[in-house]
């Protein structure tokens, strides 16, 4: 239970830079002469350059986003399936079926 804690932690921190440093990286194609059909029109993604801190930080947050993600995924379901419980819909009983209506 520790564990899942601490990894909820680092996901929740991570998250928060992860979204930070995305709304601070600048745009490719966000000169004037994008709009207008200039500047790495005939590419999908535009020129590649040297990657800069900030796409650093953001591919290697991107990597414990997930990282964390598939482990609290994999740890909850070990969880509630050793402590026995099951589906939240599972005690929910299915209404009668009713005949259709005639016209």
């Amino acid at each position: 239970m520790l564990i899942i804690a601490l990894i909820t932690v680092v996901h929740v921190f991570v998250c928060a830079v992860l979204i930070v440093v995305v709304l601070l990286q600048h745009g490719k194609s966000a000169d004037i002469a994008a709009t207008f059909g200039g500047m790495g029109s005939q590419t999908a993604f535009g020129p590649r350059g040297t990657a800069t801190a900030l796409s650093r930080l953001t591919t290697w947050c991107a990597i414990i986003f997930m990282l964390t993600s598939i482990t609290l995924t994999i740890l909850t379901g070990r969880l509630q399936t050793s402590s026995g419980s099951g589906s939240v819909m599972q005690d929910v009983k299915t209404p009668a079926s009713t005949p259709p209506a005639k016209k």
